[in-house]
């Protein structure tokens, strides 16, 4: 059995490396796949962002905008970015780890203020015009998470309210004040839509996506071993070892050793066969060369 035992060996140290090689290349692509998925999610929301501002500004703004002429109050509700916000904070109450967020260097809101990281997200943005879109990664507590940001330019029809205090409606500045959110240029970054994506779930499935692939493997494997082993014992261990317990007896001078039945006309068939033969001739030799 020591043949079984170094055949055995031998495609343990194959599948192992085999199967580094599988599990390398898959974790890499359901990593990647994982990471595909989030972006996917991430754009969604992105463009789901994009369809609720221009509604604001095509429908909601104007309607709002008559109302403020009669009540003499501000609504922000007509501000395409603040109605984006809005509607995606009510999407976090469901789904916390989903942020959507405009952050502004000098926002009328303070409340898209940038915080640290979104600040470096826009310098990014300022600093290469070319740059249309920006996503990376970055940990949170809640895990790692994913971020898409595309850049705020200030348009002529933001400079409306954000160019000095004295062009803006009386009701903005009521509201918020003439300390902020002034002082725009066109053409200029002044800001970034950031989608953030938690990445802890696709992850997750990619991860047990992997276990499961490996497992199976495994399994597939011990079960085509055992078959190679059962196989391996039938067509070559049991035959060679016969022919081994026959060579020992004729070394030992037992010339009465039955011959091995052979079928088939594989190599261990002929080499059977031969050995058959060679006993054969050692007998007759032996009889041939025997004193009287």
């Amino acid at each position: 059995m020591r043949l079984l035992i170094k055949f055995n060996l031998l495609l343990l140290l194959v599948f192992g490396v085999s199967i580094g090689i599988t599990a390398y290349v898959a974790h890499n692509f359901l990593q990647e796949n994982a990471r595909g998925e989030v972006i996917q999610q991430a754009r969604l929301m992105m463009g789901a962002a994009g369809g609720m501002r221009t509604y604001t500004s095509k429908q909601v703004g104007p309607l709002l905008a008559a109302h403020e002429k009669d009540s003499a109050s501000f609504a922000p509700q007509r501000v395409p970015a603040y109605s984006a916000t809005e509607v995606f904070s009510y999407l976090r109450q469901e789904y916390p780890a989903y942020i959507y967020k405009e952050a502004t260097l000098n926002p009328t809101n303070l409340r898209d203020r940038p915080l640290a990281w979104e600040a470096d997200v826009i310098e990014d943005f300022r600093n290469h015009a070319e740059k249309k879109e920006l996503i990376a990664q970055r940990e949170t507590p809640e895990g790692a998470s994913l971020f898409l940001a595309r850049p705020i330019t200030a348009d002529p029809p933001c400079l409306t309210c954000h160019s000095v205090p004295s062009a803006a409606p009386a009701s903005m500045i009521a509201s918020y004040g003439p300390e902020h959110g002034f002082g725009w240029k066109t053409g200029e970054v002044v800001g970034a839509q950031i989608v953030s994506v938690p990445m802890s779930v696709p992850v997750a499935m990619a991860d047990a996506a992997f276990k499961t692939l490996l497992i199976s493997l495994s399994g597939v494997f011990l079960f085509t071993l055992a078959l190679l082993d059962l196989g391996l014992v039938l067509i070559v261990v049991h035959p060679v070892d016969r022919l081994a317990r026959m060579a020992d007896e004729i070394s030992r001078g037992n010339l009465q050793v039955p011959e091995i039945p052979v079928k088939g006309s594989d190599e261990i068939s002929q080499l059977a066969r031969s050995f058959n033969r060679m006993s054969q001739s050692l007998a007759k030799a032996l009889r041939v060369n025997k004193p009287q």
